[in-house]
């Protein structure tokens, strides 16, 4: 692969006149890994979707030089392309909910690069599709091969992004956010396949705003504010020594590498640093001996959820925390009453409010469902996109029982308390960036007053000064309101940054339930020592990634066999 390399000389791009990006340059060459960090808006995707011909109609891309192997890639017409994408340059898309086909299993997405591009016989395809899923960490690789987008967690559909970005070996892989919506083991996973991609002489091209990924695998990082390059260098140099006051900010955010209680964002590090050591309120939410089955599309009957006990107590937080498909979401389901558990029940405030067999009917629930509220992962998805910000606030307060005379002012000051401008009320979710958005879903969720928030991976699509400033809001409504939070997120730097009490959750059950700081310095559970030893760490804070055995579905096999891996790999 000594020839394909990558040539990105004074890259422009423009829509209708307005530069989203200007004068970028780098050389990525053969075995090596360039990072673009930045913010949202920062033109990153932008300067990823010029090289693969995807900016879109009404694009201005220009350059002095666009070229990959013996490719101009500023002259070639999209049949072209096509040729091109995937053979010789690998894409892996930032949004896998969008990005696959809803109505067709995953299995068939990779299917399609592979006879696009002549890739064996229809036996060699089908086995290729497998080894792929496999490669990238998917367990049950038949099962899931054979499921739709909406049948899959959001980690799981990402994973089939990269498996078909992969398919083809190409020489050159573009990973937009390749990580962002992975757990901690997968994460590291992924991560030692890419490390493996630059070490078969493949390039990387890695856009991502999780500064400590990007230090497990670029050579040399490019930090984009406003489209422009700030800095750029060799990543120690980058992340470890930084020159520019933006390149600061964005690594003094990182929650992971602050003590809890502090402040992330820069607006609020002169704050009075809040109360971490609350005493214990009433219990407002408990689950006693949780337990959930599924079918699956096979027919089979899984136990998603199994003997899963917790207590959590008023102006607190429980993190509940585990890889994609250990049960988190389907326990946050439950406390909320909207799945009905097999065995066990749900008290909230002392008294029954989820049990068995529709044992509690749902009008009995709901006079205090305005205490409980929720702050989904995705706020576009959850919105009418046809509504402002105004019109959605007012649903929520006609909800919870607000007057219509004394919603404006109510409206306002929900505005006021998320720390947004009272003129975007008049706006809809598409009008806003996706911090502001994920504001508006707390506003939203604060409208009735609750008791209890249960926050489902509520920054994990936020860039990393955004979701510092987003955990600030959370923590400061959790002083100002008293208000407990069932915090879900695979983050295991955001769990430790916002919670007191930690749930550690594998295959449905709880493998580990302690103070936070406890479990985070001496985790007693083998599977909590691993999950921990998977989080990669920012130059200075012990970078090595440590990846201990990742064992899918009993055990069956180790991914991590070097041999095994590289021969999938190539």
């Amino acid at each position: 692969m000594s020839d394909k390399t990558l040539i990105v000389d004074g890259l422009t791009v423009s829509f209708a006149g307005h530069s989203v990006v200007r004068d970028l340059s780098f050389t990525l060459a053969p075995g090596r890994c360039v990072a673009l960090v930045g913010e949202s808006g920062s033109g990153k995707s932008v300067s990823a979707r010029s090289l693969v011909g995807l900016t879109g109609t009404g694009a201005e891309v220009s350059a002095r030089q666009l070229r990959f192997a013996d490719h101009d890639l500023l002259d070639l017409s999209e049949h072209q392309w096509r040729q091109v994408r995937g053979k010789d340059i690998g894409f892996v898309l930032q949004d896998a909910l969008v990005s696959l086909d809803p109505l067709r299993p995953v299995g068939k997405e990779i299917l399609e690069v592979l006879q696009t591009h002549g890739y064996g016989d229809r036996q060699q395809r089908a086995a290729r599709v497998h080894e792929l899923l496999e490669l990238v960490g998917v367990p049950d690789p038949a099962l899931r091969a054979r499921q739709r987008p909406g049948q899959l967690s959001g980690g799981l559909r990402q994973r089939a992004l990269i498996a078909s970005a992969l398919a083809m070996q190409p020489a050159l892989v573009i990973a937009d956010e390749p990580t962002t919506a992975l757990d901690a083991t997968v994460q590291a996973q992924i991560l030692q396949v890419f490390q493996q991609i630059k070490a078969r002489g493949a390039s990387l091209l890695i856009i991502s705003h999780d500064l400590a990924v990007v230090a497990q695998l670029a050579d040399e990082v490019l930090v984009l504010r406003h489209g422009e390059v700030v800095e750029q260098g060799p990543m120690q140099q980058v992340l470890r020594e930084p020159r520019h006051a933006y390149t600061m900010a964005l690594l003094a955010a990182v929650p992971a590498e602050h003590p809890r209680g502090t402040r992330l964002s820069p607006q609020r590090v002169a704050s009075t640093p809040r109360l971490v050591n609350r005493g214990l309120g009433e219990v407002l939410l408990e689950g006693r001996d949780l337990g959930k089955r599924y079918t699956g599309p096979d027919g089979l009957a899984r136990q998603v959820v199994q003997g899963v006990s917790f207590t959590l107590h008023a102006g607190r937080t429980l993190g509940i925390v585990g890889e994609s498909g250990s049960g988190k979401t389907t326990v946050a389901r439950l406390a909320l009453g909207l799945l009905t558990p097999d065995q066990g029940q749900v008290l909230y405030r002392g008294k029954p409010w989820n049990l068995p067999d529709d044992a509690i009917a749902e009008a009995s629930r709901r006079p205090l469902r305005r205490e409980i509220s929720v702050i989904y992962q995705d706020p576009l998805g959850s919105f009418d996109p046809r509504w402002t910000v105004a019109q959605i606030l007012d649903d929520a307060l006609q909800v919870a029982g607000v007057e219509a005379p004394a919603r404006p002012a109510r409206i306002a000051v929900l505005l006021n308390q998320v720390r947004l401008a009272a003129d975007l009320a008049q706006r809809r979710p598409l009008q806003l960036s996706g911090g502001q958005r994920q504001r508006v879903a707390i506003a939203r969720a604060i409208a009735s007053e609750p008791k209890l928030i249960i926050c489902d991976e509520p920054v994990s699509a936020l860039d990393v000064s955004v979701q510092a400033q987003v955990l600030d809001l959370l923590a400061d409504l959790q002083d100002e309101l008293g208000l407990a939070y069932l915090f879900i997120s695979h983050d295991l730097g955001v769990i430790r940054h916002v919670s007191d009490d930690v749930l550690v959750m594998r295959h449905g059950e709880v493998v580990e339930h302690a103070p936070v700081e406890q479990l985070f310095r001496q985790p007693a559970h083998k599977y909590t020592q691993r999950l921990l030893g998977s989080v990669p760490r920012l130059p200075g804070a012990g970078t090595e990634l440590v990846v201990p055995p990742l064992d899918l579905e009993h055990e069956a096999f180790d991914l991590f066999d070097e041999a095994r891996l590289w021969k999938i790999a190539i």
